[in-house]
């Protein structure tokens, strides 16, 4: 493999994901495989604007692929969003001899990646969000570990609901995504699930089959509802008033962010982050990597943000056929 280049930045970019220390240990090891220098670029695109990037040797990756987070921590940044700030961003990376960047992240974090790429830096993204809504790419780093976070925090509730008899109203993560809320849902054997991507009736969808569980002899009911739709505490008010059943809301919130990464979160970053320091030494920028059919693969970033992304239709059938 050709290398022409010396030194390649890395960066973490948007919401922190489960993987995200594997993915960095991944870009650094590989680097070091090769003869590359690698750098850490702290707080995301912001550290990379203020020039607080660092020297990484596979030593300081030791001991950060069981840890949730990201150990190059991650920040919002207005500025990168301007050209003045991609302008600022280059030159600080010029300064510290940057020839690449890899950039784990979000589809945010992709289009200020496409932005350095286009201003003069060869940069890599790879998808990290546990909402699971890059659409090039069937899996994101971290998702599979919030999935079994909703799933043990889903069972531990579900223990409360049953003892009281009553209905439990749970908001997941996700964004405008509904891929945690039906994943999580199905995993969880909740009674209804609500997510963006399909509309509902309140009556027909929620009161319903929770109405019609009842009947039939259980005791209390689980409703796992995605942030995109939101308003829980409402809604849990109002199944209570329409069917005199005791009802609860409870929000997860960023409890599904954090944790150790499972083993599949381990392992796509690694495999992701030794394909973008690979990519970057082939002399390839702009691409995105991501997961098709299973493999890691790569696709041109342009590309990548304008594919579509749904639901399995299966999925959303398997939903109804097991809450009959």
């Amino acid at each position: 493999m050709e290398n022409k280049i010396k030194t390649i930045g890395v960066l973490t970019s948007g919401g922190d994901a489960p993987g995200m220390n594997a993915a960095i240990r991944a870009v650094v090891r590989t680097g070091a495989y090769y003869g590359v220098k690698v750098c850490g670029v702290m707080r995301g695109y912001n550290g990379l604007i203020n020039g607080e990037i660092q020297d990484m040797s596979p030593r300081d990756v030791s001991e950060v692929l069981q840890r949730g987070g990201t150990c190059l921590m991650t920040a919002r940044c207005k500025e990168f969003k301007t050209k003045e700030g991609v302008e600022r961003a280059c030159h600080i990376a010029r300064v510290f001899g940057l020839d690449g960047l890899v950039v784990v992240g979000g589809d945010g974090s992709f289009r200020g990646a496409k932005d350095l790429s286009n201003a003069g830096v060869p940069t890599i993204a790879m998808p990290g969000t546990i909402d699971n809504d890059i659409n090039c790419s069937e899996y994101t780093i971290g998702y599979d570990t919030c999935l079994n976070t909703v799933k043990d925090a889903v069972d531990k509730i579900r223990d409360t609901s049953a003892s009281h008899e009553r209905c439990t109203v749970i908001e997941v993560m996700g964004r405008n995504a509904g891929y945690i809320a039906v994943e999580a849902g199905i995993a969880c054997g909740a009674d209804v699930v609500l997510f963006p991507e399909k509309e509902y009736n309140f009556d027909e969808d929620v009161l319903r089959p929770i109405l019609e569980a009842k009947s039939r002899g259980k005791k209390h009911a689980i409703v796992v509802v995605a942030e995109g739709i939101g308003g829980v505490v409402e809604m849990a008010k109002k199944i209570e008033e329409a069917t005199g059943i005791e009802s609860r809301a409870t929000i997860l919130g960023h409890i599904q962010r954090g944790g150790a990464p499972t083993v599949r979160d381990r392992l796509t970053a690694s495999r992701m982050g030794a394909k973008c320091v690979e990519l970057l030494l082939e002399g390839k920028a702009n691409r995105i990597v991501c997961m098709q059919n299973g493999q890691i693969v790569d696709v041109d970033i342009n590309e990548g943000l304008e594919m579509k992304k749904s639901i399995p239709q299966d999925m959303v059938d398997l939903i109804e056929k097991l809450t009959v």
